[in-house]
């Protein structure tokens, strides 16, 4: 079907700036980006569909480069714990769902004990006196992190588990607090409990609503078999509202005496069926692995160079180097792109030292996921080397606390954007959902704002690091294409590209700064058909 979309104010691209007036679209492409009279003279005469914008807005649409689906999913049907001032109102709130939801597990996310009067993190006698019979894991807003109830440490092994993830008390008793491999551990028990069908129910859930939200694609991380089992069979059902990008964990993760191994076998199944990055169909493609390195500085878990400035611990890699060295280098042989989760300035380090050690990284784009931690000499070295980096402006607002956990001297290292981008960085935006708000103007406000309007204080050390609208935008758009490789089919809605593009309410270049978190997505079309 053809069809000519006329009288709007069309954004094609925001680096540089382009505007037009009518689009038309046949065969999910965008054959003409142009003038009103030509897109209706194409639509005559190729007896197309003629639609009238009457003025409205059109952006490509946002491309989320880092999140998870199936969690996302997953979080739309949790309790909500962002904001929750105490833990009195945690425990509240967690009561009052236990006694609505039919589910096996309790589940929770988004408390952050920074938050807390009490300042302290819960514990599992707190959730004990709220839930005992069921299982309760309510984890942190990083997602590193949970409180599980004693019902759910027991069902996870995890109360004499000799893991540095179980947080134990004075005595030694466990808390209910896990962190990084623990809380993965807690994770996995209580995904055996999901089926197939649940899968897909979570993935086609997050698909919707991200798609209401005006994301058109996204890559989605971490993904396990039975999440790809899911996709491939809501794409084949055509019930995916966007295109997904999957970033595969490379094999199970287990414990054994000597801690924690990787066992392989998903990256060994890719190498040895030949399946390369880009393998797929046309809304859902294996893009290559995606391996955790480290930690959450909410968590103090992310690995610094130099001790924390309000701990005496200096976090901790989730991997060793050999290990990492030894995935990287496979995959990339393999014709995998890797994306690796580097927060701490020391294991970007590490992974800037594997990559170092390989040809050809500028032509893979292997990523550096969140990039927080980042000094001047590492910003230039990933230039040098070519990686690119998928990063979440909206951790700035979250992250208010940072400045206490890294201190003066390390603030300005604190999500360098623009400095990236001046070394000539490509960056891609997401949100990491459901860690971040997975609405793209608050991503959008947070890169223009770095929280000065909410007094954040990260703000005062790292004001130079403020991007432009038309940066963040072009981040969001055609830098998350380029980051996974679509950039010649995503990102702008030039002729020859998919017709990926949104409808808004209003021009966020005519609004102010305050008012950007508050556009609204009229309508999101994927392949020039409407999904929402």
């Amino acid at each position: 079907m053809i069809r000519a979309f006329l009288n709007g104010k069309i954004y094609t691209s925001f680096k540089p700036k382009k505007i037009v007036n009518a689009l038309v679209v046949a065969n999910e492409r965008i054959l003409y980006a142009g003038s009103n009279e030509k897109a209706r003279k194409i639509a005559r005469e190729l007896g197309g569909e003629v639609i009238d914008l009457h003025g409205k807005v059109i952006f490509p649409g946002f491309i989320d480069s880092h999140l998870h689906l199936e969690e996302l999913g997953m979080y739309l049907e949790m309790a909500d714990l962002r904001g929750v001032k105490s833990i009195k109102e945690l425990k509240e709130k967690v009561g009052d769902f236990a006694k609505k939801t039919k589910t096996t597990w309790i589940l929770g996310h988004g408390w952050d004990q920074e938050l807390f009067d009490e300042k302290r993190w819960p514990t599992r006698w707190d959730l004990d006196e709220v839930v005992k019979e069921k299982p309760v894991m309510l984890s942190r807003v990083c997602l590193h992190a949970a409180v599980l109830n004693t019902k759910a440490m027991e069902l996870a092994d995890l109360l004499e588990a000799e893991l540095p993830g179980v947080i134990r008390d004075e005595d030694g008793k466990a808390t209910g607090v896990v962190k990084e491999e623990a809380f993965e551990l807690a994770r996995e028990k209580f995904k055996e409990t999901l089926t197939l069908k649940d899968y897909e129910h979570f993935l086609k859930t997050a698909s919707d609503y991200v798609s209401s939200l005006g994301i058109t694609a996204v890559g989605t991380v971490s993904v396990e078999e039975r999440t790809l089992k899911a996709l491939t069979n809501l794409e084949a059902r055509r019930e995916l509202r966007v295109r997904v990008f999957a970033y595969l964990d490379p094999g199970k993760r287990g414990v054994k005496e000597s801690g924690m191994f990787e066992n392989l076998d998903i990256l060994n199944a890719l190498k040895k069926l030949g399946i390369r990055s880009g393998f797929g169909r046309k809304k859902l493609k294996i893009q290559g692995i995606k391996i955790l390195a480290d930690g959450s500085l909410g968590a103090r878990t992310a690995w610094l160079s130099e001790p924390y400035s309000d701990a005496s611990t200096r976090g901790y890699p989730n991997i060793s180097k050999e290990l990492l060295q030894k995935i990287v280098r496979e995959a990339h042989e393999a014709g995998l792109q890797m994306a690796v989760h580097g927060i701490g300035d020391a294991t970007i380090d590490m992974i800037l030292e594997v990559y170092s050690s390989l040809g050809n990284v500028e032509g893979n784009r292997h990523r550096i996921e969140h990039a927080s931690i980042l000094r001047e000499d590492q910003i230039e070295k990933m230039a040098e080397l070519g990686v690119v980096a998928s990063v979440q402006p909206h951790f700035v607002i979250t992250d208010w606390w940072v400045v206490k956990r890294v201190g003066e001297k390390r603030a300005k290292w604190v999500y360098p954007f623009k400095s990236m981008l001046e070394r000539g960085i490509i960056l891609g935006f997401s949100t990491d959902s459901p860690i971040e708000p997975t609405n793209p103007w608050e991503t959008i406000y947070a890169a223009v704002t770095r929280g000065k309007h909410e007094n954040v204080e990260t703000y005062r050390y790292t004001e130079d690091e403020v991007m432009n609208l038309e940066e963040a935008l072009h981040a969001y758009t055609y830098g998350s294409a380029y980051i996974m490789h679509a950039e010649k089919e995503l990102g702008t809605l030039e002729e020859g590209k998919l017709a990926d593009f949104i409808v808004l309410d209003r021009d966020p270049f005519e609004v102010e700064e305050k008012e950007l978190r508050g556009i609204k997505v009229l309508e999101t079309y994927v392949g020039g058909s409407k999904h929402y």
